[in-house]
């Protein structure tokens, strides 16, 4: 039945389903592990680090070679060596017992650097999965640094063996769940998606019912019809690739602290206001008293806009920190008109 009611493509002023929203029960999975990083060129934790020569110690029962009566003595001079967390990502659509994923090392303790350095085998279990640990995966392999200034976290590239199957199941009841993206969470673009498919589906199956329904601002719930029961990978291909008019979630400014990075979205007004920042004065909108009346910044608009505002404190050299100093003073007295988001 592919293709009997979703279109091929989307046309112009619109979005597929599939951009916007994934299917609950299609979420990555996070494995966890405490593992020991050798071959270090003097950079490891040292003999001091308790917690470093505890593990090192087990490493060493369980290869034959247990310490002898001084105990931890004997590794005083174990600075080749760090304790490390590791962490694996399976993937949404999930993966199959062999796959291989990268992992992510961290020093936990006073190492200095990973820089070449090699983890040593290492088991993976789940978030919280304590009392009764159960592997799922295995790493090790020689660390990759990202970074030539951040030396205590790297990367193994495929250096995750899973040793179990993950098969994320998305059907339950014989209903899907749509969860919205949150840049697109909002109840009108929720509402918006309920009726597209109860429309497109009215042509297909003869139950009166309506099949979807929108529970909140980010989740759609949706009744399998009766010809798709059996083959839901074919309905869930179908109801992604239906396409819906570019959502308006109303005006948004997003701002990235560390990168500097500021992305307005929509009409993002200014209310009347007046605000001194350092040596900056910022004035728009309007006052009661039109003698004191501020221009606005954007004379094709009453109201002043963000943009506007941006770019004239660019054009004058603003440093981008002070940008947004300015636009978060503009949003905690109300007067910037538009969803302010910090990364």
């Amino acid at each position: 039945m592919a293709g009997l009611w979703a279109p091929a493509l989307p046309a112009e002023g619109r979005t597929q389903l599939k951009t916007i929203c994934r299917v609950k029960g299609q979420e990555e999975n996070t494995l966890q592990g405490m593992g020991i990083v050798v071959g270090l060129k003097g950079t490891g934790d040292g003999g001091s680090s308790l917690p470093m020569v505890r593990a090192l110690a087990q490493v060493m029962q369980h290869l034959g070679s247990p310490m002898g009566k001084t105990g931890p003595v004997e590794l005083k001079d174990a600075k080749n060596v760090a304790l490390v967390i590791v962490t694996a990502t399976v993937p949404a659509q999930g993966a199959r017992q062999g796959d291989k994923v990268d992992c992510t090392v961290s020093s936990v303790a006073s190492a200095k650097s990973l820089s070449g350095g090699r983890l040593f085998i290492t088991y993976l279990v789940g978030p919280g999965d304590t009392k009764n640990p159960r592997v799922y995966a295995t790493a090790e392999g020689p660390i990759t640094l990202d970074s030539t200034t951040q030396t205590t976290t790297g990367r193994i590239y495929g250096g995750c063996r899973l040793e179990e199957d993950f098969f994320n199941v998305f059907v339950k009841d014989g209903k899907i769940t749509l969860v919205l993206d949150r840049n697109y969470a909002d109840f009108q673009v929720a509402a918006e998606v309920a009726d597209l498919i109860n429309k497109t589906l009215a042509r297909v199956q003869s139950e009166s019912a309506a099949p979807a329904k929108a529970l909140d601002p980010c989740n759609i719930e949706v009744l399998i019809p009766r010809p798709y029961q059996t083959d839901p990978v074919d309905f869930v291909s179908q109801l992604l690739g239906l396409t819906i008019p570019d959502p308006q979630t109303g005006a948004r400014v997003v701002i990235n602290e560390r990168a500097g990075g500021i992305v307005i979205r929509g009409d993002a007004e200014i209310g009347p206001v007046a605000v001194t920042h350092k040596n900056i004065v910022v004035e728009a909108g309007s006052t009661t008293n039109a003698a004191a009346r501020f221009v606005p910044l954007d004379p094709k608009n009453e109201a002043a806009t963000l943009k506007s505002l941006v770019e004239a404190l660019n054009a004058v050299r603003v440093p981008n920190e002070d940008i947004i100093e300015i636009i978060k003073l503009l949003q905690r007295t109300g007067s910037l008109r538009a969803q302010l988001i910090i990364e």
